[in-house]
């Protein structure tokens, strides 16, 4: 790489790190409904949400009840999405006269859009008015990552309250992250977007007359505000069918680092939130270290990996596949952190990218997309293998894990394995028949193990919340639309629901002061053993789905081969 690219990479690490404990201390202070420099301004939208909603936030409630709003409020917003879709055609501001969507897709979209996935088999700019994306998508966007903070707020409760039943009211919880966090970040990067030149309007699409006498219709709309809460939020998708690689969504090197940026910023700044709410912020930067080193050495092998040769194309470095005003370098950055979060939008074109490169943003995936991971949510995922991690050393010393002071005893393991196990299974197993079933075969644009990396990465995505894309495939079927909806629903519960439970369990449960005894979370023995843990269990699940895919597929690229 050329020393400016050194120069970036170091800028773009060293922001994030800068920010991380700024915005960390400022979320850490909303979540404890702490006055902030933003209440004054955005305080009566908070009151007038309780009032709306006749909504006590000072009643707090059990894990159960928290659970049961949650999935009450976001079965409402699917239900709203969907008919919102299939009934587009009626509605006001649809000044290209879009049809409505058939209920397979609006399904698959509902789904994926309440649970941060933003999973896309259509394009924007051909099939959603105006109003389904404001209203419909951009709204969801907003909810699922309130959603995500409000479940990991429940988790901290768990490990810092004691002998208590309740947890946290969910509408206060919901209503604070949105009020205080989202909407101002969003509002100030959506400003800074429009500034570079993401468009923002209402008008109709614009019909030009070329050069060479030709027509060509520009696609316009509200892109600026959808954009901002899709990365801050690690909600992902496109307004434009070519997402972020579009120049009226990414116009310029400064636009396409920010929104780089803001894909990272929330969930990085959360673990020191998360640092500051149990009472360690060491603990709480050990966890965003190790998610920095493991989303480093994704990038090394991803930047390594596309400056080989590849003789099957005869290139070097490989530039296809990849908008050729931000290259290769912010091409792999964009690629390692929107699949280490649960982002999913993209700059280049994934399944362009060299076999290495593709098989790290599958398996960032894979691991439960923890090395950041979904605002709210990757934290939660890292937990989740913090927990195990701390069970597992308990094991083998013969005494009763605890972590944080609570004991982690058999309840809380068998929800932890529910959430780690689920979304793999769903992986392997949909992927495994998808690829000897003939309907879903025959979407396929690629034959051998490019081929089967399309399906395998397109049943990772969905089960990881990601929703980014291999490319290649048609997954506007029927047979995909619904499959992979459901998947996308079951893989958010299995993380959100047993988070709940787990947090509900330890609430009831007392601190045990540390002893001698007592396993630290604070060494360097405890991120080895929790890095190992992580780097075994996604071996161990996906090493032979992968072998078949993208290790074999740089292989032959070495030898010349391809299908």
């Amino acid at each position: 790489m050329f020393l400016f690219h050194w120069v970036q990479l170091l800028c773009f690490i060293t922001i994030l790190i800068v920010l991380t404990p700024i915005l960390g201390k400022f979320i850490a202070n909303v979540l404890s409904n702490r006055q902030t420099a933003f209440h004054p301004f955005f305080g009566w939208l908070e009151n007038l949400c309780y009032r709306i909603s006749g909504v006590d936030p000072a009643i707090e409630m059990t894990w159960p009840a928290y659970a049961a709003a949650l999935l009450l409020f976001n079965l409402f917003g699917l239900l709203a999405l969907f008919l919102i879709q299939i009934f587009q055609a009626y509605l006001l501001l649809n000044p290209q006269h879009f049809p409505n969507l058939s209920w397979d897709l609006a399904f698959n979209n509902a789904a994926g859009f309440i649970t941060g996935s933003d999973w896309q088999a259509y394009a924007g700019e051909t099939t959603m008015s105006y109003l389904t994306q404001m209203l419909g998508l951009t709204v969801q966007n907003f909810l699922s990552a309130a959603t995500g903070m409000a479940a990991m707020l429940v988790l901290i409760r768990g490990l810092t309250r004691k002998k208590t039943m309740t947890i946290g009211n969910f509408w206060a919880d919901l209503v604070r992250s949105l009020v205080y966090v989202l909407i101002p970040l969003s509002i100030l990067l959506a400003v800074l977007l429009v500034g570079e030149g993401v468009v923002q309007t209402i008008s109709p699409y614009i019909e030009i007359t070329t050069l060479e006498e030709g027509k060509q219709t520009i696609p316009l709309g509200p892109a600026a505000s959808q954009i901002a809460i899709k990365q801050l939020g690690t909600n992902g998708g496109g307004f434009f069918n070519a997402n972020s690689a579009h120049p009226f969504e990414n116009p310029s090197p400064f636009s396409n680092f920010l929104e780089m940026l803001a894909i990272l910023l929330i969930p990085a700044a959360l673990t020191y939130t998360y640092g500051i709410l149990i009472g360690s912020k060491k603990h709480g930067w050990i966890l965003f270290f190790l998610m920095l080193f493991m989303w480093a050495a994704g990038l090394g092998i991803s930047i390594y990996s596309e400056n080989l040769h590849n003789p099957v194309v005869d290139a070097y470095p490989n530039l296809e596949g990849k908008e050729t005003r931000f290259g290769i370098l912010n091409s792999m950055i964009w690629s390692v952190s929107t699949t280490a979060t649960a982002n999913g939008s993209a700059n280049a074109m994934i399944s362009s990218l060299s076999p290495l490169a593709g098989g790290v943003a599958m398996f960032n995936i894979m691991l439960g997309e923890l090395i950041f991971g979904g605002v709210g949510t990757g934290l939660l995922s890292m937990v989740m293998f913090v927990l195990l991690t701390v069970f597992l050393s308990g094991l083998m010393v013969g005494r009763t894990p605890e972590y944080l002071g609570k004991k982690i005893e058999k309840r809380e393991m068998q929800w932890v394995m529910l959430a780690i196990l689920v979304p793999g299974c769903l992986t392997l197993i949909g992927a495994g028949f998808s690829i000897i079933y003939p309907s879903a075969l025959s979407s396929l644009s690629n034959a051998g193990p490019h081929g089967f990396s399309e399906m395998l990465y397109t049943f990772t995505s969905v089960a990881g919340n990601n929703g980014s894309a291999f490319a290649g495939l048609n997954a506007n079927t029927p047979y995909f639309n619904i499959n992979l909806g459901i998947i996308m629903l079951i893989t958010r519960l299995s993380i959100i629901i047993p988070s709940l439970a787990i947090g509900g369990l330890l609430a009831q449960k007392k601190i045990t002061p540390p002893s001698l005894g007592t396993f630290s979370t604070n060494s360097f023995l405890f991120v080895v053993m929790l890095l190992s843990v992580i780097v075994i269990v996604g071996a161990l699940t996906f090493f032979p789905a992968l072998s078949l895919g993208p290790v074999i597929e740089h292989l032959l690229m070495l030898d010349n081969r391809s299908f």
